[in-house]
């Protein structure tokens, strides 16, 4: 007879050893799971044999009563704040903080501090950058930065040219990649080279700020600009808005100046805004 030491007054809350057998729980449900431990530990204290493969509970073994158990013990114990605490929070203070140790960054290419790369535009001198930053923000740059022309020490001479960009807007790429951000008024002057160069250098976060802001200040006097942009470079979502736009505004668009330059060198774009004007039910 194996021996344990239990209550015995709990017995008659525990169906008969004859009856155990036809208990039916969820597997999943952890306090049933307890029960069937509990239920297991009584019949194997009264002397009941529990055979390997004949459970008290169906499915459920004496070992996996006892870890389900400690995993729901677990899964209940909690952290709690104190009922006179409140979570911490950012203050204003702490994100000034924050963006100013962010920063950091964009005052070392200001500075030019240890830049040990020369990026050169269609026009103007060479901008000093660092290699480590455009890496990790670009794989194309990582790419090239990892060809056997730059993998020597730095030299005075190791450049990348960027035909694509003027010096201006290289400016205004470079402080994106080193703030994620831009001024608006840059935004509003470079947009649409930043969306080449952020789509040639696959930056995709640039390329989405670029299309946010042309969406946002989608007008008459550019969507026809907006639409080629995003032909060339086959982004659907921005191509069908700027082209309802441009349906929902065909009289003042297409009687424009800008719209006959625009059909001339764009025939098939004018041919796909008639088929938009004429399908569009208003």
């Amino acid at each position: 007879m194996k021996c344990f030491l239990l209550n015995y007054s709990a017995l008659h809350l525990l169906p008969a050893p004859e009856q155990a057998y036809s208990v039916q729980h969820s597997p999943l449900d952890p306090l049933h799971q307890l029960q069937a431990f509990l239920e297991q530990l009584i019949l194997l204290g009264l002397g009941f044999e529990i055979l390997p493969n004949h459970h008290p509970v169906e499915g459920i073994s004496l070992l996996d009563s006892l870890f389900s158990f400690f995993a729901y013990i677990s899964a209940k114990s909690t952290v709690t704040t104190p009922v006179n605490e409140k979570p911490l929070t950012d203050t204003e203070d702490d994100l000034i903080k924050r963006i100013s140790f962010l920063s950091g960054f964009m005052m070392a290419f200001k500075d030019q501090i240890h830049t040990d790369i020369k990026l050169k535009p269609n026009n103007g001198p060479c901008i000093s950058a660092h290699k480590s930053l455009l890496a990790a923000r670009s794989e194309i740059f990582k790419n090239i930065l990892n060809s056997d022309d730059c993998k020597a020490p730095p030299t005075d001479t190791d450049t990348i040219t960027l035909s694509e960009l003027s010096t201006e807007e290289l400016k205004s790429f470079l402080e994106f990649l080193y703030t994620g951000d831009l001024p608006a008024d840059k935004f509003k002057k470079h947009v649409y080279a930043l969306y080449v160069a952020a789509d040639k250098y696959e930056i995709p976060y640039l390329q989405e700020s670029c299309e946010r802001y042309m969406l946002n200040s989608l007008n008459a006097s550019n969507a026809l600009d907006t639409l080629d942009i995003s032909n060339l470079h086959s982004k659907k979502k921005l191509k069908e808005t700027t082209l309802n736009f441009i349906v929902r505004n065909m009289k003042s668009i297409v009687s424009s100046q800008k719209y006959e330059e625009f059909a001339s060198s764009n025939p098939h774009l004018s041919v796909e805004v008639t088929r938009a004007f004429v399908e569009a039910k208003f």
